[in-house]
Parts: C-alpha cells; sequence; structure tokens
C-alpha cells in the first residue's frame, strides 16, 4: 500500500487506449485524474515490459472477502468494495439477491449512501422479480411477480442510485415495469426468465438493454424454440454479460457471444459473492448456504451454482490466455462497455485526460501487479 501518486509518469508500458494499443506509452497521473501533459516535477515510473489497462468496472457483484452486499452491514459493503479493488476492479456496483421487500428497502438505502460516499458506482437489484423455475441462487418463497409498484418501492429506497434492475419480463407486470425503468434511466436487464424467444423480443422493445449472465438460469438456445439467448444475442440493443470463470460458460459458449454480439456488446462480470478473494468453505447468499469446493459456488440443497468467487483480473486473464480475445476487446468488455451502460464513462471506462486516474497494470503474462484507483495505489507495482 501506497500513498497518492500526486504527479506521477507511468512509462514505458504498452497502453491500451480507446484508439488502440500504444507500444512504450506512458500515462500521466496529476492528483486524481489522468492528465494530457507532464507536470513540471513529476516522478517517473519506469513499467517496461507490462501493460496498463483503465480499470475494471463491475456491474454485477453480490460482494467477496467474506463480506456480502446483499445482507450485510455498511462495514461488509466497504470490505467487499476493499477486495475487489484489490483485484482491479476499481468501479463495482453493489447487487442483492430476492429477500423480503422491505429488507430490500432497507439494504438498499444502507448502500445508497455508500453510492453517494463515492465508495460503490451503484445498486443492481437481482430478484425477487424472477421466474420460480429459473431461481438459481434465490429462495423461491421469496419471488414475486414484478409489479411495477413495487419495483418502483425499491427505485425510491435507492434513493437515485439504482442502475439496474433483473427482471424475468415474462411475467405479469414484467413489460410495465421495464417500461417504468426506461422512464426512469434504470437498466431494465432480462434475467433468471423462462421466456420465449418472442417474449424475449417484445421486452427489449419495451426497453430492456441487458442480458443477465447470459446463457445461465435461462431456456438453453433451441433450434426450433430459440428462447432468450438468440434474441439477446441478435439485438444491438443488447448487452450481453458473461461469467468468465471456467464454471459458468464452456469456452465455446463464449466465442459464440463474442463473435454474434461483438466486443462492443459484451460486460464481463463476476456475480461474485462472499468467498471471492477468500476461498473454499462455508457460505450463505442471502438467507440460502452454500458450499465453496475447489473454487466452484453451489447451494447445499439443491446444487445449483451460487453466484461465482470470481474477480476480474482472473476473468481478464482467462480471456486474453486461454479464450485468445484480442487485449483491446477485453478492455472493451471489462471497462468500457459497463461504463458506458451505468452513464459513468465521462469519468471511468479508458485512460483519457481528464477522468478519473483508475488504472491496473498487469505483466507480460497478465497477472495483475498494480492497481491505481483516483490516483491513489491500491496495490502498488513491486518498481522502483
Amino acid at each position: 500500500m501506497a500513498g497518492r501518486a500526486d504527479s506521477t509518469v507511468l512509462a514505458g508500458a504498452r497502453v491500451v487506449l480507446p484508439t488502440g494499443t500504444v507500444e512504450d506509452g506512458r500515462v500521466i497521473v496529476e492528483g486524481t485524474r489522468i492528465a494530457g501533459s507532464t507536470p513540471e516535477g513529476a516522478r517517473t515510473v519506469d513499467l517496461s515490459g507490462h501493460w496498463v489497462v483503465p480499470g475494471f468496472v463491475d456491474m454485477h457483484n453480490h460482494g467477496g472477502g467474506g463480506a456480502s452486499f446483499a445482507t450485510g452491514t455498511a462495514e461488509d459493503a466497504l470490505t467487499g468494495a476493499r477486495t475487489h479493488r484489490e483485484h482491479g476492479t476499481t468501479t463495482v456496483v453493489a447487487s442483492t439477491v430476492t429477500g423480503d421487500m422491505d429488507f430490500l428497502a432497507r439494504q438498499a438505502g444502507m448502500l445508497s449512501e455508500l453510492v453517494e460516499q463515492g465508495e460503490l458506482a451503484g445498486i443492481h437489484f437481482e430478484g425477487p422479480f424472477i421466474a420460480p423455475c429459473r431461481k438459481g441462487a434465490h429462495s423461491e418463497e421469496l419471488l414475486r411477480h414484478p409489479d411495477p409498484a413495487e419495483v418502483r418501492k425499491l427505485l425510491d429506497a435507492a434513493r437515485g442510485t439504482a442502475k439496474m434492475v433483473t427482471l424475468a419480463t415474462e411475467l405479469p407486470g414484467g413489460i410495465e415495469s421495464v417500461r417504468l425503468l426506461a422512464e426512469h434511466g434504470v437498466i431494465a436487464a432480462i434475467g433468471h426468465t423462462d421466456a420465449t424467444y418472442e417474449q424475449t423480443v417484445e421486452a427489449i422493445d419495451a426497453g430492456a438493454t441487458v442480458a443477465t449472465h447470459l446463457f445461465n438460469a435461462m431456456p438453453a438456445l433451441g433450434h426450433r424454440a430459440p428462447g432468450p439467448i438468440a434474441a439477446l444475442l441478435e439485438d444491438e440493443r443488447i448487452t450481453v454479460e458473461l461469467i468468465n470463470d471456467g464454471t459458468h460458460l464452456h469456452p465455446a459458449a463464449l466465442e459464440l457471444a463474442y463473435h454474434r454480439a461483438g466486443a462492443d456488446r459484451v460486460a464481463l462480470i463476476t456475480d461474485a459473492m462472499d468467498a471471492a478473494g477468500v476461498g473454499d468453505g462455508h457460505y450463505v447468499l442471502g438467507p440460502l448456504a452454500v458450499e465453496v469446493k475447489d473454487g466452484v459456488a453451489r447451494l447445499v440443497e439443491g446444487g445449483s451454482i451460487a453466484g461465482s468467487t470470481l474477480t476480474l483480473d482472473t476473468a481478464f486473464r482467462r480471456a486474453v490466455t486461454v479464450d485468445r480475445i484480442p487485449v483491446e476487446d477485453v478492455v472493451r468488455s471489462i471497462s468500457a462497455n459497463p461504463a458506458r451502460l451505468l452513464g459513468l464513462y465521462d469519468r471511468v471506462g479508458s485512460l483519457d485526460p481528464g477522468k478519473d486516474a483508475d488504472l491496473v497494470v498487469l505483466d507480460a503474462d497478465f497477472a495483475l501487479k498494480g492497481v491505481m484507483r483516483r490516483g491513489e495505489w491500491i496495490v502498488e507495482p513491486p518498481l522502483g
């Protein structure tokens, strides 16, 4: 850990910009921002042999470091945010899980204070408005139809900090709720759904713009009944979330999504739960018991996958080294695209001058070596 890098030039690295990769590039940091010119007396840090990429933006994350955004205290939420920062996620949206409406409203009120303080980037409500037959790691007895009045209750509890709500849009009230969210500038995400192809198209036309963890918790792609996957992949208005941990998706499914949607319509997420950054053991996700074994989280009862233990530095490295996705495309998927969706691209998501000095340093093998957030080293590179 180190203090603020008031005037620093990060030199010699491969720097990934929106226009492409600059060999032997440099990033100039002045205070909390990226600068366009070198201030007098700036310190130079030699990052030869490394990559410098924008800080990661995770728009779907339930916690980490043994702490939960969904059920924990404010201190728990800070622990989760700090854990993911150490893995390169300089911007994180706190995701809830299905719960009692009054509890969700109280949790949203607490999380909204951390958004207002700049610790979190917003709130994502995943549940309770999801299909029972696609519930995954959500408590079935707490599920409910997406009544627009109840959706509005959660938005009000979040005090303007709600960024996204995941819905099974085929349920009664689903289309009306999508329109409500669109009118309030909140992302309507299609997920944990049993919708047909035609029902999914209707939801997209109503204003839905995101597919919650595509392929997971929805009908499989069929040649006669293509279901939601085909509709979500083919429509230019949809950004698809992908969990690239090697468990949630076969590499061929990830390749299909990138090939059909294109890198500009992919958002790499973690869907992380408490165990991210900790390890195997017993945890809870909302009210449900979870066992993590060999890094895979599953419900104790039923064995359904229960979120992930993923961090975005691992997702980045896997995308480049295993899936062979170009670095520039991975940067778009893990930083720029989610930043745009969240309405934060004027501040984060790229290394353009004037933006927050949020960046990640990777070595030649794409292992994380440094993290800077708003000009402060969270993880300082082991260099002179």
